[in-house]
């Protein structure tokens, strides 16, 4: 069975709707929903749209990944619907990060809506309980004193850019610019993202260019470590020395 069919299926049983409620939802005939169901043909694009805004699932992850697999109550909104966002957890239910290498980086741009190359980021547990979905992301540059380059932010997924607080800094996904970490102050239609170190002038950057926006909640210092030693164990260690400075971090 096709992913599209497979999904189209899962959706309306999760739904416990029948074949003809789904058809009445979309507007369509239920021989249509068996058809698609029976992969004798893939829906058009104007059917996948209206099945993607009925269930808020992106139609990339329709056609690309087998929904079946995931949790349909751990799925973060993004915008109207849009984006299949599991969240990772371990065997003991305990919520954990996905961590954004360097080489992963790259092409991240294309990716985070790919459940396949999100799948294969390395996750990692912190030494605190986290809850909701939250991203280790490398940083480079110095305009972020005093993280550099080698320092890992993670962050907390902010589903609205209603939600940012003026002042705090935040890891954010842009079209033009990719990934950046600064300090944020809302303004008409726009983020004005401020560096700490005042060598660099603020900027605006216009609310529909923002794809991501993950706010920070510890950063990791490893700009020390040679690169044949940033490996998840010598991170895990690092996170575990850190126990206190993380928690003081947190609490305040």
């Amino acid at each position: 069975m096709s992913k599209i069919s497979k999904n189209i299926k899962h959706l309306r049983q999760w739904k416990k709707w029948s074949q003809q409620e789904l058809a009445d939802e979309l507007g369509i005939s239920r021989s249509r929903i068996g058809s698609y169901e029976e992969e004798r043909c893939d829906p058009p694009i104007d059917i996948l749209v209206k099945i993607s805004n009925l269930f808020h699932i992106a139609v990339d992850a329709l056609v690309k990944c087998d929904l079946s697999k995931f949790d349909q109550h751990a799925l973060i909104k993004v915008g109207e619907n849009r984006i299949l966002f599991p969240i990772m957890v371990d065997k003991d239910n305990n919520d954990q990060v996905e961590v954004v290498t360097v080489k992963a980086s790259a092409g991240y741009l294309n990716g985070y809506s790919d459940p396949e190359y999100i799948k294969k980021l390395p996750l990692m547990n912190l030494p605190f309980r986290v809850i909701g979905k939250h991203r280790a992301f490398p940083i480079k540059g110095d305009s972020m004193p005093p993280l550099k380059d080698g320092c890992y932010v993670i962050g907390k997924y902010v589903e609205s850019i209603q939600d940012i607080s003026n002042g705090s800094t935040y890891v954010l996904i842009t079209k033009d610019e990719g990934l950046v970490y600064k300090r944020v102050h809302k303004k008409d239609n726009a983020l004005e993202l401020h560096s700490d170190n005042k060598n660099y002038e603020p900027y605006l950057l216009k609310n529909s260019e923002i794809i991501e926006i993950w706010e920070f909640v510890c950063n990791l210092n490893i700009s020390d470590k040679k690169e044949e030693e940033l490996n998840l164990d010598s991170i895990m260690d690092m996170l575990r020395s850190m126990r206190v400075e993380i928690e003081g971090i947190k609490k305040s």
